[in-house]
C-alpha cells in the first residue's frame, strides 16, 4: 500500500463559528443534555453578568413549543455601532466571532462569568436559527441568523412591524424597554438529535442565580406545559440557606458575611443541622464550580482551623483533634466569589484554579468565623459538640473499615451471595443488587454470565440517613454491597476501583420493594455519589402483567400500557386460549421471563437515575428517610394524586 502524502495542502484552518461546528464538544462539554443545557447558560451568563454591575434588574425566559428558548433582560443592551477593525455592527462581530465581547479589558465589566468571548457566538454557531433584539438609543434593533450566519443585516425596527418586516413573532406587544437584549434561538437538531430543554434543570439554575444576586428578579415560562415561574430572594445568601436546611432541625442561627480583599469578593453562609451529610455549594462569578477550587479549598482549610483553635481555646475538644470531615458533617454552606480574571478549567468552567484565591478567601472566612464564634458562645458549644461526635464516630468507623478492607472479606463473605460475571473489563460488567433469595435465584439462572453479576440482599438494608457511618459499616448487608462493588465507601470511595459500571437496583413493583429501593438509593447518593453522578446507578422496571393469547405473548409496564395491550389483542377477562397474570414479585416469573423482560439489554426496561438539582435532592432524601414525620406526611399528602401504581 502506497503510503499516503501529508504536505501543506492536508492543514485546515475552520475560519469564523465552522471550529464550534466541527467540534462542538471543545466548547460546550457534549452534544447531550448537559451541553444543550451549557447554550441558555451561555446566554444567561451575559444577562446576568449586567446584573452583577448593576444594569440588570429583570430576566425572562422562556422554552417555547418548538423547542427555542428565548433569554431576555433590562440590561445594557448589545452594542450596535460599528467596529471599526471588522467594519461591521459590534452585535455582528459578538455574534459571528469567537473571543468577541467587551470582558477583556476590565472597563466594560469588572466582574464576569463569560469571560472567553465565545458564550454567545458558540450559542448562535449550534443554533439552526437565532434571532436578537437589542434595545437601546431609543431604538429596537434586530438582526437574524442561521447556524451562525447572518440571515439580513442589522436594521432597526420598532417592535409594531417587526413581525411584519422581518417575519419575527414579538411574543408581547408591550411597549420596547429604555435597554436591554433579547435572544431567542433554536438549537440545531443535527448537533442535539432529539434532547430537549428540560423544566426542572432550567429552573435549578435559574433559582441558584436569583439566590447569588440579592433582588434580581428571573421569571420562567415553559409554553409546552403552560408552567410559570418567578425566581426572586431579597434575602440573598440567607435565602438559599433557607431553601437548603427547609425541613432540617438546624443547630443555630445563620453564619453570614461579606468582604473583600485584594479586590476578590467573598460572600459566604453557613449553617450546621444535625444531619450527617454536608452540603456545599461554591460560585465562582455566579457561575456553579461543581468540581470546586481554590476557593473551597481556602474555606475548608479555615473551617478545620477555626474550630480547632476556639475548641482547644475554650476546653471543649480536651484529647481530640478534628479533621476536615468532623467539622463538615451536616454542614450546609454556600461560597460565592466574585473576581476579575478567574482561571477556569476548560470552558465549561467546572473548577477554579487562580492559586491566590486560597490564601484570601482563608484568611476572609478565618476571620469572621472566629468573630462569630467568639461573639456567640452557645452556638460556638453546639457546633463544636456536632464534630467532637464525629469524631468519635470516626474513630469507630475506622475499625469497621479495617473489616471492609481486608483482604480476605469476598472470600469469606461472598461466597452464595454473589455471582460474579467472567468478564473482566469494569466498563464491560453490570450487577443486579436483587431483593431476597428467591428472586435472586431466579436472577442468576437468568443472566448472561459473561457480563452479569448478582447479589441477593436479605431484606431492607438500614436507613443511612438516621445513621452514622460507624453504625453503618457494622451493617453485614452494606458490608457485602460495599465490598461487591469494590470501590470503598464514604471518603474512602474511589470511583476508578468499580468493578462495575452498571449498578441495577432490582425490587418487586410493590410497597416493600419501592422501600427497598429507595433504601438502597439513600446509601448510594450519600456515600457513593461519584456512581450517580457518572449515571451509572439504574432501577430495574419488571412488568406489572403477562399477557398471553396463544402463541403471543406481551408484557405491561404500567396500567394503561395493560390496557392498551388488551384493545390490540382483542381480548376480553375470561376468552378461552387467554392467560392474563398480575406479578406481585420477581419470584413469580421464570428465568425464561425474567431476561426477556428485566435483564436482556435488548428488550428490558431500566431507568437510569441522575442528579439534576444536588440541593432539591437533599431536601427530598431528608424527607423521605429522615427522623423527622411531619414534613413527610405533609410531602405525601401534596403528592398523593400523583401516584401511578397504588399497591394496597
Amino acid at each position: 500500500m502506497a503510503e499516503e502524502s501529508y504536505d501543506a495542502k492536508d492543514i485546515q484552518v475552520l475560519k469564523d463559528l465552522t471550529a464550534v461546528q466541527k467540534r462542538p464538544a471543545m466548547y460546550i462539554g457534549d452534544t447531550g443534555t448537559r451541553g444543550l443545557h451549557h447554550l441558555v447558560n451561555e446566554v444567561l451568563d451575559n444577562s446576568v453578568d449586567e446584573a452583577i454591575i448593576g444594569f440588570c434588574t429583570t430576566i425572562d425566559v422562556i422554552i417555547h413549543r418548538d423547542n427555542s428558548v428565548t433569554v431576555k433582560d433590562n440590561g445594557r443592551g448589545i452594542p450596535v455601532d460599528i467596529h471599526a477593525e471588522y467594519n461591521l455592527p459590534a452585535l455582528e462581530v459578538v455574534m459571528t466571532k469567537l473571543h468577541a465581547g467587551g470582558k477583556f479589558d476590565n472597563k466594560a465589566y469588572k466582574v464576569a462569568g463569560g469571560l472567553h468571548g465565545v458564550g454567545i457566538s458558540v450559542v448562535n454557531a449550534l443554533s439552526e436559527w437565532l434571532e436578537v433584539e437589542v434595545y437601546r438609543n431609543g431604538e429596537c434593533y434586530f438582526q437574524s441568523y442561521a447556524r451562525g450566519k447572518p440571515r439580513c443585516e442589522l436594521k432597526s425596527v420598532s417592535l409594531s412591524c417587526l413581525e411584519e418586516n422581518t417575519g419575527v413573532s414579538v411574543s408581547a406587544p408591550a411597549p420596547a424597554p429604555v435597554s436591554g437584549t433579547k435572544v431567542r434561538f433554536k438549537p440545531d437538531s443535527k448537533i442535539f438529535g432529539s434532547y430537549e430543554i428540560e423544566t426542572n434543570v432550567l429552573a435549578t439554575r435559574l433559582r441558584e442565580l436569583a439566590f447569588l444576586n440579592k433582588g434580581l428578579a428571573i421569571s420562567l415560562q415553559d409554553e409546552r406545559t403552560g408552567e410559570e415561574k418567578l425566581f426572586k430572594y431579597d434575602g440573598g445568601i440567607a435565602s438559599f440557606l433557607e431553601y437548603i436546611n427547609r425541613d432540617k432541625s438546624v443547630l443555630h442561627r445563620h453564619i453570614l458575611f461579606e468582604d473583600v480583599k485584594d479586590e476578590v469578593k467573598v460572600e459566604t453562609g453557613m449553617q450546621y443541622n444535625d444531619g450527617y451529610s454536608e452540603n456545599i455549594f461554591s460560585f465562582v462569578n455566579n457561575v456553579k464550580t461543581i468540581e470546586g477550587g481554590k476557593h473551597l479549598s481556602g474555606f475548608k482549610s479555615a473551617l478545620t482551623r477555626v474550630l480547632n483553635e476556639y475548641g482547644r481555646e475554650n476546653n471543649l475538644l480536651k484529647k481530640i483533634s478534628l479533621d476536615g470531615n468532623d467539622v463538615r458533617e451536616g454542614l450546609t454552606a454556600v461560597i460565592s466569589i466574585k473576581l476579575r480574571e478567574p482561571q477556569f478549567e476548560g470552558q465549561t468552567k467546572t473548577k477554579l484554579g487562580n492559586s491566590e484565591v486560597k490564601g484570601i478567601v482563608e484568611s476572609i472566612v478565618r476571620d469572621h468565623l472566629r468573630a462569630f464564634l467568639d461573639e456567640h458562645p452557645a452556638d460556638a458549644t453546639a457546633i463544636i459538640k456536632k464534630a467532637v461526635e464525629a469524631a468519635r464516630a470516626r474513630e469507630a468507623a475506622r475499625h469497621a473499615r479495617e473489616i471492609v478492607r481486608k483482604k480476605d472479606f469476598i472470600t469469606d463473605s461472598l461466597p452464595g451471595k454473589l455471582a460474579d460475571c467472567s468478564n473482566r473489563d469494569p466498563a464491560k460488567r453490570e450487577i443486579y443488587i436483587v431483593e431476597g433469595d428467591s428472586a435472586g435465584g431466579s436472577a442468576k439462572q437468568a443472566r448472561d454470565k459473561n457480563f452479569q453479576a448478582i447479589l441477593p440482599l436479605r431484606g431492607k438494608i438500614l436507613n443511612v440517613e438516621k445513621s452514622r457511618l460507624d453504625k453503618i459499616l457494622k451493617s453485614n448487608e452494606i458490608r457485602t454491597l460495599t465490598t461487591a462493588l469494590g470501590a470503598g465507601i464514604g471518603d474512602d470511595f474511589d470511583l476508578e476501583k468499580a468493578r462495575y459500571h452498571k449498578v441495577i437496583i432490582m425490587s418487586d413493583a410493590d410497597v416493600d420493594g419501592a422501600h427497598i429501593r429507595t433504601l438502597l438509593l439513600t446509601f448510594l447518593y450519600r456515600y457513593m455519589p461519584e456512581l450517580v453522578k457518572t449515571n451509572r446507578v439504574y432501577v430495574a422496571m419488571p412488568p406489572l402483567y403477562m399477557v398471553k393469547k396463544g402463541k403471543e405473548v406481551r408484557y405491561a409496564f404500567a396500567d394503561d400500557e395493560y390496557i392498551k395491550i388488551l384493545e390490540e389483542l382483542n381480548v376480553k377477562e375470561g376468552d378461552a386460549g387467554v392467560k392474563i397474570q398480575r406479578y406481585k414479585g420477581l419470584g413469580e416469573m421464570n428465568p425464561e421471563q425474567l431476561w426477556e423482560t428485566t435483564m436482556n439489554p435488548d428488550t428490558r426496561c431500566i431507568k437510569q437515575v441522575n442528579v439534576n438539582d444536588a440541593a432539591e435532592a437533599d431536601w427530598l432524601f431528608t424527607v423521605l428517610m429522615g427522623e423527622e414525620v411531619e414534613p413527610r406526611r405533609k410531602f405525601i399528602q401534596a403528592h398523593a394524586k400523583e401516584v401511578m401504581n397504588l399497591d394496597i
